[in-house]
């Protein structure tokens, strides 16, 4: 028979309660599990937020974008350099 993997039931919790009693030590229990708690209300308020902000964004509609110009402005005519005009003072 397949065996099940799944989660933990009834003396798999046992097992697993007194491991973590082992490692962390009883008086350390109430901290982790206070630390845990506190972590879990800021990930749920966090990704309360991230939905609040999601369903704002889709309400309102996106601010109206400026249109582009359509003329440049005028610029200065300035006369090209000609490379044959230019003298190399280090060579001649």
């Amino acid at each position: 028979m397949y065996a099940m993997i799944g989660m933990p039931q009834g003396a798999e919790w046992l097992v697993i309660l007194a491991i973590v009693v082992l490692v962390f030590g009883a008086a350390k229990l109430p901290d982790l599990a206070r630390g845990t708690g506190q972590a879990l209300r800021i990930f749920k308020a966090e990704t309360k937020g991230l939905r609040d902000d999601d369903e704002k964004d889709q309400a309102t509609p996106p601010p109206p974008v400026a249109p582009a110009p359509t003329e440049l402005p005028p610029t200065t005519a300035q006369e090209p350099v000609r490379p044959q005009d230019q003298t190399d003072k280090h060579n001649g």
